[in-house]
């Protein structure tokens, strides 16, 4: 349900913060959900000066599934950030160590000028919290304990606030801004409430991990994955791959995750697991006795499955739009970067007044995504519908490959969109000219206001 607000217009909360008659606050911009895509929002927003309300319906710490794993790109944002990534909780590694039919090879990160050679890990129990505290830090306002029910809109169908249930009681109370920025996940309820539908198209992505005490591999250098697995139910190709990240401190996560074709059906990713541990070696310590963590799965909205990513004072960041990469299941480190293009965007449109202006600004925000990764997401929506959702990833890992250093470090840079630009090396210049023969396309755009 929307609400409607025909007393507000669309610049009506500007200016200081201030408490709402409903109890509720009034700032420039709300973001709804503290996961790393609003938390990064509100920090790059507080930076800018400006006034930011973030919205989190939990509290924290909190349980999130994830392979906790963050690629140089996402280490980038971080840093960006300020994020201290020396202090005590995070573990790097140098690269990816491939395992298929009995192959396995290790391919280190790239040591490129724009970026840091090197990935990290931390679990998403205290990493999503340290994120909200440095955004507070920055100046944004947090609160916790709030879950948004519906978005606000005036006469014309643009937003300018949400109403929320806050506190043990559930107290209804309105949040006013005249822009949102939704960050609350797959879930993406602020999205539907505004008429924004997930893309029936592109296949949903499924995830499930677990934790387990293991010294043995807690501080392995490399993240491992592992290609050829099959599914308990068919017998076929796991559609994606299983996954053990080291995180220093006495534990690993392992897990899978599966992008199933629609004509394969859903992949049961409890029994795949079952079905894959014991092929792992004893001295890991892999078992349920050294389990740390109950099995928990997710959805992962991938390959851009939500448009516009504006729309009528909405943007869109994070799982929400779906921008999870379709190559390689990655999530985090897309969250934060988009999220720092919203907050830029933004701030240079509350420089304009309200109107065409800030609204032709604000459009900018979809076509600089699209610039960034529209070309590497059509390609890899493209390969996992043809490719990786049928058969998974074996194919691409073929003995060939597997015993080619080049080959191997060109699809590493490909899945996991890491590459100077301009092109430093080969590699880079031939993945440069792969994307430049994909058509770029160009943001959707609505036009129409929701019933």
């Amino acid at each position: 349900m929307i609400t409607r607000d025909d007393g507000a217009g669309t610049d009506g909360a500007e200016g200081p913060s201030r408490e709402g008659a409903s109890g509720g606050e009034e700032a420039q911009v709300l973001v709804v959900g503290a996961g790393p895509a609003g938390s990064a929002a509100a920090l790059h927003l507080a930076r800018a000066g400006v006034d930011v309300v973030l919205l989190e319906k939990s509290g924290f710490p909190r349980e999130k599934v994830c392979g906790d794993g963050l690629t140089p790109r996402g280490v980038h944002q971080l840093v960006r950030m300020g994020i201290d990534i020396n202090a005590p909780g995070w573990m790097r590694n140098r690269g990816m160590r491939w395992v298929c039919e009995g192959r396995q090879v290790e391919i280190d990160w790239p040591r490129l000028g724009s970026g840091p050679d090197f990935g990290l890990t931390r679990t998403r129990r205290d990493f999503d919290d340290l994120l909200a505290a440095h955004a507070v830090a920055a100046g944004a306002r947090l609160r916790t304990g709030v879950r948004v029910t519906a978005p606000v809109t005036d006469r014309a169908g643009r937003i300018v606030g949400v109403t929320a249930v806050a506190g043990p009681d559930k107290e209804p109370v309105r949040f006013r801004a005249p822009l949102v920025v939704a960050a609350d996940g797959a879930s993406a309820r602020t999205a539907l409430h505004m008429g924004l539908e997930r893309d029936p198209k592109r296949t949903i992505a499924t995830a499930a991990r677990r934790y387990y005490r293991s010294e043995a591999r807690s501080h392995d250098p490399y993240l491992e994955l592992w290609a050829d697995l099959l599914c308990s139910r068919t017998g076929r190709d796991l559609p994606g791959y299983g996954w053990v990240f080291p995180l220093g401190d006495g534990r690993i996560n392992v897990g899978l995750g599966a992008l199933p074709h629609r004509d394969h059906g859903a992949v049961d990713l409890r029994a795949t697991l079952g079905r894959w541990l014991p092929r792992l070696p004893d001295d890991w310590g892999v078992t349920e006795e050294n389990a740390d963590s109950p099995l928990r799965s997710a959805a992962l909205p991938m390959g851009f499955n939500r448009h516009p990513q504006y729309h009528r004072g909405l943007l869109l960041v994070g799982d929400s739009a779906g921008m999870v990469s379709p190559w390689s299941g990655e999530g985090i480190g897309q969250a934060m970067e988009a999220a720092e293009v919203a907050a830029e965007t933004i701030a240079l449109a509350l420089a304009r007044p309200a109107g065409p202006g800030r609204e032709h600004a604000l459009r900018q925000y979809p076509a600089e995504i699209n610039r960034r990764w529209g070309r590497h997401y059509r390609l890899g929506n493209l390969a996992g519908d043809l490719v990786l959702g049928r058969y998974g990833y074996r194919p691409v890992l073929h003995p060939r490959v597997m015993a080619s250093p080049p080959l191997l470090r060109a699809l590493a840079r490909l899945l996991t969109h890491v590459a100077d630009e301009p092109p430093r090396d080969t590699i880079d210049a031939v993945l440069h000219t792969l994307m430049r023969a994909v058509p770029r396309g160009r943001p959707r755009a609505r036009s129409t206001p929701p019933s």
